[in-house]
């Protein structure tokens, strides 16, 4: 009976244990990338295509939710303030909400499923095919020629593809308003400008590359951490979005309360 009644517990000091243990070794590995930076002739060579890969390639996926994302916003806005608010305030909705929450948390999300889960299996892929082991033999660095680009590349790209889903984003709310709410340009804009503060843009492009780093180091992690063949790509490529997923939810709250 004790047995039973103490399982519980017991299998939460093991999650416990399981989830620090897989925090020191995300934070090894986030050092070891640092002191990897020295290697600049390893890694500066690929930069480029990886800054290619994380945020050209994806710049149709964050342009597609971010488009729906401020038509949806702009209607919901005009429905919510009908009869009791100024209708330029539909310009206010959108502005805010796309630079402070949605453009930057909607992007990281979606950047999270393309680019941490990219990340978590081509490395993982190169885990079990021993791969990284024939870098190590080479005298290659792993961390300089694997992870160092790939971080670089997302802390630099999430920030522009933010800037452009909120861009997009906007411009949506604002062709929607003109169009479907009997709204001027001119309303729209005053709206747009009425609360604007330069640090909302500051803001999102801070959380972006937050998130940016978390996706990157997350995914190279269960990469190099993959074990089992190719049944243990799929679950590290499934955990490293999951877990970034949850991480970007997590900051978002973070910089919430710190910056706000």
């Amino acid at each position: 009976m004790t047995r039973i009644l103490s399982q519980p517990f017991i299998s939460m000091g093991r999650g416990a244990t399981l989830l620090a243990a897989g925090i020191g070794r995300w934070g090894m590995l986030t050092a070891e990338t640092v002191r990897a930076l020295r290697h600049v002739d390893v890694w500066l060579r690929l930069l480029v295509p990886q800054m290619a890969r994380v945020g050209v390639d994806s710049v149709p996926i964050a342009l597609f939710i971010a488009l729906f994302t401020g038509i949806v916003l702009s209607l919901q806005a005009s429905y919510t303030f009908t009869g009791a608010i100024p209708l330029y305030f539909v310009g206010v909705l959108v502005g805010k909400t796309m630079m402070l929450e949605l453009g930057p948390v909607l992007t990281g999300l979606a950047l999270s499923g393309r680019v941490g889960a990219n990340i978590a299996a081509e490395l993982g892929t190169m885990r079990v095919t021993e791969q990284i082991d024939a870098l190590e033999t080479l005298a290659y660095p792993p961390v300089a020629y694997l992870v160092v680009p790939r971080v670089l590349a997302s802390i630099i790209m999430f920030p522009i593809v933010t800037a452009l889903a909120i861009a997009v984003g906007i411009a949506a709310g604002w062709i929607t308003a003109i169009q479907l709410l009997d709204m001027s340009t001119a309303e729209f804009v005053n709206g747009l400008t009425l609360f604007f503060l330069p640090f909302d843009v500051t803001y999102a492009l801070i959380k972006a590359t937050s998130f940016g780093f978390m996706v990157a180091t997350i995914g190279c992690f269960f990469g190099f951490h993959t074990r089992g063949g190719a049944e243990g790509v799929g679950h590290s490529t499934t955990r490293a979005v999951v877990v970034s997923s949850m991480v970007i939810l997590v900051l978002d709250a973070f910089w919430a309360v710190t910056l706000l």
